[in-house]
């Protein structure tokens, strides 16, 4: 059995972080090692959330899996709490990293061209050195904007997203996948690049009139998994984005589906048959 490390928050109530990433990466068949970033109450949409950085932490757990000669076949980073935790995670990447593994960088901290309330430019520049560390990145627009320089816009060509992908392999990584790209207003999608042969890929949905916190994370994580079925690059874009899509009409459809997160739970099945599990 393949084994990942993720690395990011525990939020104990809100579906999203690691209380995605292990349940939806285990199901597919990979055991998950974690490192909690920080341990979140709820995630950061609800009031009055508590939050507790572990920064103190990453580095005597790291060390603990050097002396068991531990070892991942990918890791794969999220939320991260503080710039400080940055350089604590290069640390676990050059720690852990082989010939044989790869690591996936989700920089999660903006969207709907704002950076998350938690994060300044300093933090951006943090992430831009992590992606730079990374084999895979998959920011949003947001974040891709902020991480290259670019003009944030909301209604863009072609052109303008493949200079942002081509400007986000410049920062190290070798496969980009910019999330939320949608040509037509009733469309979403992901839109890969390959910068080592210079291939491109573009896989879409249908748009779903609703947003929900921690579908990127559900796209993250699922196609991490992917990657450790033995799918490739490209052919994990579409598990992913579309086991995210069917997460989110589920809970469009559910009368008691609840505001903070989506049913990734009910549709495992679902993903289960479409990686020929069951």
């Amino acid at each position: 059995m393949k084994r990942i490390l993720t690395i990011q928050d525990i939020s104990c109530v809100g579906k999203c972080s690691i209380t995605v990433a292990l349940p939806i990466i285990s199901a597919m068949g990979v055991e998950t090692a974690i490192i909690p970033t920080a341990v979140l109450s709820t995630h950061t949409m609800f009031k009055n959330f508590t939050c507790k950085d572990l920064d103190d932490q990453i580095a005597p757990i790291t060390k603990h899996w050097m002396d068991e000669n531990i070892k991942f076949d990918a890791i794969y980073t999220g939320y991260l709490a503080t710039a400080d935790q940055i350089d604590m995670v290069i640390d676990v990447f050059n720690n852990f990293k082989n010939d044989d593994n790869f690591i996936i960088v989700d920089p999660v901290m903006a969207d709907n061209g704002k950076l998350y309330p938690a994060f300044d430019m300093n933090f951006v520049k943090e992430m831009a050195k992590l992606c730079g560390h990374a084999d895979i990145i998959m920011p949003n627009i947001t974040e891709a904007a902020f991480m290259t320089g670019m003009e944030y816009k909301e209604e863009y060509d072609e052109a303008y997203i493949k200079e942002m992908l081509g400007k986000l392999a410049d920062l190290g990584a070798k496969k980009c996948l910019l999330t939320g790209v949608g040509f037509n207003l009733d469309k979403t999608g992901v839109y890969g690049y390959d910068s080592v042969n210079n291939e491109y890929c573009y896989y879409e949905n249908d748009k779903v009139d609703a947003m929900y916190h921690g579908t990127g994370d559900i796209f993250a994580s699922t196609y991490t998994g992917a990657l450790m079925n033995d799918f490739s690059w490209k052919e994990a874009m579409p598990i992913a984005a579309d086991y995210t899509a069917k997460c989110i009409k589920s809970n469009v459809e559910d009368k008691d589906g609840c505001w903070y997160g989506v049913n990734f739970e009910k549709e495992i099945p679902y993903l289960l048959k479409r990686l020929g599990k069951i």
